[in-house]
């Protein structure tokens, strides 16, 4: 199963890590049509141990897989770059109504 993220609701206290401060995503299976909103640490075991698939879609159109990542700290996340040389289009979603 594939699920498009479409938004992120984040935390509003400071993180030094944003993908961290990020508490929960918003997706779409788009094949059933079916919305849902998971935990941040869920969505990462999610793709980590159950071989789950969660993307986002650029403003260009383009296609970005989610991958599983722990800062330091131990705390687990995702994001859609292997490291921050390059923009990461998760943390530009918008917020969750």
């Amino acid at each position: 199963m594939a699920v498009r993220i479409v938004c992120i609701k984040t935390d509003t206290k400071p993180h030094e890590n944003p993908y961290v401060a990020i508490d929960s995503l918003e997706w779409i299976n788009e094949r059933i049509n079916v919305k849902g909103l998971t935990e941040r640490s869920k969505l990462y075991d999610w793709i980590k141990n159950e071989d789950g698939d969660a993307y986002i879609i650029d403003n260009k159109g383009n296609k970005t897989s989610l991958i599983p990542a722990v800062c330091p700290e131990g705390n687990k996340y995702v994001k859609t770059v292997y490291d921050e040389s390059e923009p990461d289009y998760l943390l530009g979603l918008p917020e969750c109504a």
